[in-house]
């Protein structure tokens, strides 16, 4: 589906020291610092290697003046690879806003699938959340970023999340689950015909997926008032994946009255990450530059 499919932690490893989140940063906070979200193995880990052990790689925000939103990265490849184009650079985007960037390397299919990924993202929010103090971040300005089928995890992210179990003895499962925002940009959204890319939902679900798992997965029929505010970018002849999956997830946000906001461009590729090589597509940061700072989350424009 997408090009550029690398495991993510071989472009973050010559740069990042490897811990855990109890740990104290062991490196210099203007450097990115990679960090397990279960101190031993995952839970549902299938082996000990790289593939099996989901990380966030922390881009802290430069020169913060007191603490400064966050938002989780999480990178596109049809749930069987990740982009490395959707990640660090992404990340380093948020940081020219004033933002803690965090790209999540996820567990992928074909060898894992539902819940294990979501099981990933929601960690990677709630160790942001329980580590705000720690590290420089407003707990309640916590939001997700994914594209392609890092935009269904983080569709997910949006409409599968819990407040957290208050009498849990990890003080991370404590934290809730819910991000504050969500960036989903050419977001695979449904897992149901005719819509869904179905490579995607065969990572994610396997050959033949209950038709209830389907269901609950196709995230534009989960949306509530609790979904938090939403923006969406995708282009209009997407050969990948189809339009459709935004604007039936905008129209569902609209019915339930959840303040969203899509931009559609009326051509592009699939999988153009942050745009910069189209004078067009480039536009869509630009916007959701506005919009974050419209929500308090982006330090005004200079």
């Amino acid at each position: 589906m997408l090009t550029r499919l690398i495991a993510l932690s071989t472009v973050i490893v010559f740069a990042c020291g490897f811990a855990s989140a109890a740990d104290e940063p062991k490196t210099d906070v203007s450097q990115p610092q990679l960090i397990r979200l279960w101190d031993g193995d995952a839970p549902g880990a299938k082996g000990t290697a790289d593939a099996d052990t989901p990380t966030l790689t922390i881009y802290r925000a430069p020169n913060p003046k007191g603490a400064v939103a966050a938002f989780v990265v999480c990178p596109g490849g049809g749930y069987g690879g990740l982009a490395a184009h959707e990640g660090q650079p992404i990340a380093q985007w948020l940081n020219t806003l004033g933002i803690t960037g965090a790209v999540l390397k996820y567990r992928l299919g074909p060898k894992y699938h539902h819940p294990v990924e979501m099981g990933d993202v929601s960690r990677a929010i709630r160790m942001m959340r329980a580590n705000s103090e720690k590290w420089n971040i407003d707990a309640h300005r916590i939001g997700v970023v994914g594209f392609s089928a890092g935009g269904h995890l983080a569709s997910t992210a949006a409409t599968h999340f819990d407040l957290g179990d208050a009498n849990n003895a990890d003080a991370i499962e404590r934290a809730s689950s819910r991000p504050d925002l969500a960036i989903l940009v050419y977001p695979v959204i449904s897992m149901s015909d005719p819509y869904v890319h179905k490579g995607s939902r065969k990572n994610l679900l396997g050959d033949m997926p209950d038709e209830k798992l389907v269901e609950l997965l196709s995230n534009e029929k989960q949306v509530t008032p609790q979904t938090p505010p939403c923006f969406l970018v995708h282009t209009a002849d997407d050969a990948t994946v189809p339009v459709q999956n935004s604007i039936e997830f905008t129209l569902a946000c609209l019915k339930n009255k959840v303040p969203v906001e899509l931009h559609l461009f009326e051509h592009g590729r699939h999988g153009f990450g942050i745009g910069a090589s189209d004078p067009i597509l480039g536009t869509w940061p630009a916007e959701a530059a506005l919009w974050l700072a419209k929500h308090g989350f982006a330090q005004p424009a200079k």
